[in-house]
């Protein structure tokens, strides 16, 4: 009889777990951080003075960071399939990881054996991570859009 565990499939999620839960905590850390920056801006501002530019800059800035967060996550990922070696090279593991984040794929990496979990558990974490930022960048514009009376 086959053994419907494959003796590495713990290993998918002894790896993929931590990695979901870090990237969701850090996510949310930097989310509430660009928020608090908004507030700030939105209070001293008031959104009277130079209103476009604060709508810019209270939408295009939490938009950058969270780009940057998304960056970050995805390197992190792509670190633990170049260190645990489920890919060989650093930037095929970040092709790789970019590719599963964005639930786009890559055709030319694939990982190794005993690891092809961790790409959908990737993907899983991708799109909690995309669903957040698009609720907080969606309640960002509902906030300045607020403070805006030429909207």
């Amino acid at each position: 009889m086959n053994n419907i565990f494959h003796p590495h499939w713990g290993l998918d999620w002894l790896w993929s777990v931590p990695l979901i839960v870090g990237t969701v905590l850090m996510h949310a850390f930097v989310l509430r951080m660009v928020n608090f920056g908004v507030d700030s801006l939105l209070k001293v501002n008031g959104g009277k003075t130079f209103r476009h530019m604060v709508s810019i800059v209270a939408v295009g800035g939490p938009a950058l960071c969270a780009t940057a967060a998304h960056g970050i996550e995805a390197w992190l990922w792509a670190l633990a399939y170049f260190f645990s070696g489920a890919i060989s090279t650093q930037k095929s593991a970040m092709a790789f990881s970019l590719g599963a984040m964005t639930t786009f794929g890559v055709d030319t990496v694939h990982l190794g054996p005993g690891w092809q979990l961790m790409g959908p558990l990737e993907a899983l974490s991708g799109w909690i991570l995309f669903g957040l930022t698009t609720a907080f960048l969606f309640t960002i514009i509902r906030k300045v859009w607020a403070t805006d009376e030429w909207v």
